[in-house]
């Protein structure tokens, strides 16, 4: 899979991309990068790339003409593309759009800064995406954030490709406690249902947790989630043993 960024602060990306899982993935050829500066495809000799906003107001504006020539540089380079542009206006991302990323073969990432980008550049790109309700310096964190979870989906990428279908949001529950040695810590023990071999046991213990963390933690995402008997019955219990 390959990963084309559009942004003028080409720098942000030189350590992020070479560390952890996604520099060992570029390394085994699973996932490509090519960043790109923006500057380069901007025609004047100051290399610019905004101006000030028609109408007035604070700020600077990235301008169109040098993102779209960017992008076309990207399409005729790779080919079929999907050009995301990261923009606090765009739909949220969330772990069902990275699964669906993960289904390209190539996604070129705009990268948006200052007060924003030229209206006129959404003409040239087939989605907006923002990856939260808080606004960031520019789009190069968001971009790394995407990146980051859409490889996870790319066979291969992780040691286990397994892990990827028992993690926080393949379904509305936030993830079972986890716990490794030492067995006691500071008189805190694991529990001991993990210790016991038990793997129904386990299963249910964890299954029962986890809708206890997302009760607790993240009710609102039990407003999606479609509870089997098991699922009813761990509630019930677990109402049961809140205190009033």
């Amino acid at each position: 899979m390959k990963f084309s960024i559009l942004t003028l602060f080409p720098g942000i990306f030189a350590s992020p991309l070479k560390e952890s899982i996604l520099g060992k993935a570029a390394d085994r050829g699973l996932i490509d990068f090519d960043i790109i500066n923006i500057r380069d495809f901007a025609d004047d000799p100051h290399r610019s790339c905004d101006d000030t906003p028609y109408g007035g107001g604070p700020g600077m504006v990235m301008k169109v003409e040098p993102i779209c020539r960017a992008v076309e540089h990207v399409k005729e380079k790779g080919g079929r593309v999907k050009v995301v542009l990261l923009t606090p206006q765009g739909r949220r991302f969330d772990h069902f759009t990275a699964e669906r990323f993960a289904r390209s073969a190539h996604i070129c990432l705009v990268c948006g800064r200052y007060e924003g980008v030229d209206e006129r550049v959404l003409d040239h790109v087939d989605e907006e995406l923002s990856v939260g309700d808080y606004v960031t310096s520019g789009g190069e964190f968001p971009a790394l954030v995407v990146i980051d979870a859409v490889s996870r989906f790319v066979p291969g990428v992780l040691g286990n490709d397994e892990s990827i279908h028992s993690e926080t949001f393949k379904e509305p529950l936030l993830e079972y406690p986890q716990y490794t040695r030492p067995e006691t810590f500071m008189g805190s023990s694991v529990p001991a249902v993990l210790l016991s071999g038990n793997h129904e046991e386990i299963r249910r213990w964890r299954r029962k947790e986890a809708i206890r963390k997302t009760l607790l933690k993240r009710s609102d995402l039990l407003e999606g989630f479609h509870m089997s008997e098991e699922d009813r019955r761990f509630m019930r219990e677990i109402m049961e043993e809140i205190p009033e």
